[in-house]
């Protein structure tokens, strides 16, 4: 048998060496930050998302050998297991594989088989199926018997077709190929149920819907499971279109096949066939219909976690407005816009409520409370929450911007996902113990426009809304997924040892919950820490997390300048040499580009630091410290639009990019509602994956092509040239692949659906709306 490491490493197209050097270091305590960044040598340079299919192979090739163990063990004890079996259950390379083979021998509650077994019925299912030329009735009459409960003739026979109706449900090798059959050829018919019309309103596309398995997007798989579980939809698997459906289907004539069974006019011939549609119609397609359910909701969640994932890392790596100080303001009308002051370092340096909007107007009061804060603190840039009064607050803003032009305010609208969360966490309790609940989200919004992804750590990533159907997903998968992009993100921009969070600190390689609190408290009692070595001193920090941790964090302005970059400490000594090298000093070698590039990584090769080290420190000098996430940009939203009512066709509009979906992506333009732009109108050419071409966080320029006031929806295109209304053609797959729903009409031939029409379509097949 293939052994895990020698499998991972044909999956990843790497050496089995390089695989093995990885699992070793993993299963040591290492991170895969640590082993990507630090340990490139040792597992050839794998990187990061290398090593993360790694992990998660690793885990499941790990699951399917303990599996492999137990099924082994329980076999053997049933005496039940020879060779043949035993490399049978050795060769299955997946779980479904080794539960197909497994069934047969899986302990269960006493079948309609087995009892007809107990009544020895086997010979006679054997005697039919080997002899079919036998009359049934006459095989059957031998088996009558009172003692063992067979009754008459009818009875024998029941039970005989009992034992073959299980015998070809546990065939694993058939049942494997009728799987995939019925994959590739079935579909997922959708039904609204009695009296659900007007509730399942949002659900109106798959009242009566059909598509097939195989070319289901996974947003439209989601939906539909979502529809069944609030009992507006009723949801079964079809082996095929049942208009195209033969007398005797091509799943029963594989059966057949597999057991030389066949109509040539025998006796049994029409017996074994009756057992096979029987054994076909009320258990395999049961079976099998169960397995399809599962894999297409393992798909879709797979799919959406992925694209949770991607857009949560997106929103990570957003560019940070930088250490300025900071307004943030919290929209509000009756309770008030909440006001919190930052400066450069993200503290909280003053509060206010005020009221400009309705009920109590009071316009010009709220304008000379926050003229008096922007002076008063030297305030560079204004964060506006985007939820509710957002558009009004804004116009505030506008006008405290113009009537202060010496200083040079700039005015960004932030999305506040999440934030409520954060001011009822415990650590904003504890963070801003005398500050009011409902002022933190003010606080919380100005320091993620200083720096999104410090700010965004403090929030369990599930509350930040970037994800499509993701109450509906596992809890397990979905946390996992997202807990180590917030690790990837945090680990690959590093982290300023002296200013970060207990929770931001908590993301960093080797570190954890604890041991994050134990560094804060350490700080807090005795002051900034000078030098990377001094973590030394954090209780409960030992030789292993200092590894792990030393070379994300960083020291500003500490006694070693090194301490602020990339560089980790355990290859100082490779910059000691670089330094004799160049005969310079540190100072001076830092950021010296000319000096740096005229090396020679391979003079400072040794046998502990090879040369993807030595390049990394040499490019880690060159620019220390330096930031992986872009320069920060805002936009700017138009004069004068800022509400449904105010867009009209044909409208050229900056916004941000607010989600990727799997349809399309959702743009802020700054009407208190994202328009979307469908896959079918992001490009002139096929795009497979929206993320492609935009990320959430993106400033794009796009055209209204529709709005549909009554329903609140905006159809957009990035394609500045499309004209509102027009319908241009595009690939009929843009829309994910979706069948027409039954009762509709194709696209014609050579006019394909409007982008608007695709929006609405996407949007009411997905059961999603706008924000």
């Amino acid at each position: 048998m293939v052994s895990i490491q020698a499998r991972i490493a044909q999956e990843l197209g790497v050496r089995e060496q390089q695989v093995q050097a990885a699992v070793e270091l993993l299963d040591g305590g290492a991170t895969v930050p640590f082993v990507a960044r630090y340990r490139k040598e040792v597992t050839g340079s794998l990187d990061d998302a290398q090593l993360r299919t790694l992990e998660e192979r690793l885990r499941y090739l790990r699951e399917l050998e303990a599996r492999r163990k137990v099924i082994l063990d329980s076999v053997r004890e049933q005496g039940k297991l020879d060779a043949t079996l035993e490399a049978a259950i050795m060769a299955a390379d997946s779980k479904g594989r080794l539960e197909d083979i497994y069934l047969p021998y899986k302990p269960k509650r006493r079948t309609k088989s087995e009892i007809a077994k107990e009544a020895g019925l086997e010979p006679l299912a054997d005697l039919l199926l080997r002899e079919p030329h036998i009359v049934p009735a006459i095989a059957a009459e031998p088996y009558v018997s009172a003692d063992r409960n067979v009754a008459d003739v009818a009875a024998a026979l029941d039970g005989a077709r009992a034992i073959l109706t299980e015998r070809f449900a546990e065939n694993a090798d058939l049942i494997g190929s009728l799987r995939e059959e019925f994959w590739a050829n079935g579909r997922l018919v959708s039904k609204v149920r009695e009296g659900k019309n007007e509730a399942g309103a949002k659900f109106s596309d798959y009242f009566d819907f059909s598509e097939a398995l195989a070319k289901m997007p996974s947003h439209r798989v989601l939906a539909l499971f979502r529809g069944e579980r609030e009992e507006i939809l009723g949801l079964t698997i079809e082996p095929d279109d049942p208009a195209a459906r033969p007398a005797v289907s091509a799943y029963e004539l594989r059966i057949m096949q597999a057991y030389g069974i066949s109509d040539q006019g025998r006796p049994a011939d029409k017996w074994l066939a009756d057992t096979v549609r029987w054994a076909w119609r009320t258990k395999i397609i049961v079976l099998l219909s169960i397995d399809l359910r599962l894999r297409l909701w393992t798909a879709a969640e797979e799919e959406a976690v992925r694209v949770f994932a991607s857009n949560l890392r997106d929103l990570l790596l957003a560019a940070p407005a930088g250490a300025r100080p900071t307004l943030g303001l919290d929209p509000g009308y009756r309770t008030g816009v909440k006001v919190a002051v930052v400066d450069a370092t993200g503290k909280v340096v003053a509060t206010s409520t005020i009221y400009p909007h309705e009920p109590q107007r009071r316009w010009d009061e709220a304008l000379a409370i926050l003229a008096r804060l922007v002076r008063e603190h030297k305030v560079e840039l204004i964060a506006i929450g985007n939820g509710t009064a957002s558009r009004e607050t804004d116009k505030l803003a506008v006008e405290l911007v113009k009537g202060l032009p010496e200083l040079k305010l700039h005015k960004v609208v932030v999305s506040e996902a999440g934030a409520s969360v954060y001011s009822a966490s415990a650590y904003a309790s504890e963070e801003l113990p005398g500050l009011d609940v409902t002022l933190r989200g003010a606080v919380s919004i100005a320091r993620r426009l200083q720096d999104p992804l410090a700010e965004l750590v403090k929030i369990d990533p599930k509350s930040i809304g970037v994800g499509q159907y993701q109450h509906d997903l596992s809890e397990y998968k979905l946390s996992r997924s997202l807990d180590a992009v917030v690790e990837d993100c945090v680990n690959g921009v590093g982290v300023d040892l002296n200013t970060a969070s207990a929770p931001l600190l908590a993301r960093v390689s080797g570190i954890g919950q604890a041991l994050a609190q134990s560094i804060v408290s350490h700080r807090d009692t005795n002051g900034a820490f000078r030098s990377r070595k001094a973590l030394k001193e954090v209780p409960r920090l030992g030789p292993k997390a200092f590894e792990q941790c030393a070379g994300f964090l960083r020291i500003a302005h500490g006694d070693d300048p090194l301490d602020a970059s990339a560089v980790h400490p355990e290859s100082y000594p490779v910059v000691h040499r670089i330094i004799a090298a160049t005969q310079s000093k540190i100072d001076a070698l830092i950021g010296n580009a000319p000096v740096l590039r005229a090396l020679s990584p391979t003079s400072f090769v040794d046998d502990r630091f090879g040369l993807p080290t030595v390049t990394d420190i040499l490019r880690e000098l060159e620019k220390p410290g330096r930031d992986p996430r872009p320069a920060f940009k805002t936009a700017e939203f138009k004069a004068g639009i800022e509400t449904l009512n105010d867009l009209e066709p044909g409208m050229v509009l900056e916004g941000v990019v607010t989600n990727v979906a799997a349809f399309g992506a959702f743009v802020d333009v700054g009407v208190h509602q994202d328009g979307l732009v469908h896959v079918s109108a992001m490009s002139r050419s096929f795009v497979k994956d929206p993320r492609a071409v935009v990320k959430p966080g993106d400033i794009v320029r796009v055209k209204v092509l529709e709005v549909d006031k009554p329903r609140k929806r905006i159809s957009l295109s990035l394609r500045l040239d499309d004209q509102a209304g027009s319908q241009p053609a595009r690939s009929a797959r843009a829309d994910g692949g979706g069948a027409p729903k039954r009762g509709q009409a194709s696209v014609p031939s050579g006019k394909a659906s409007s982008p608007a029409n695709a929006m609405a379509d996407a949007l009411r097949r997905a059961g999603l709306g706008p924000r």
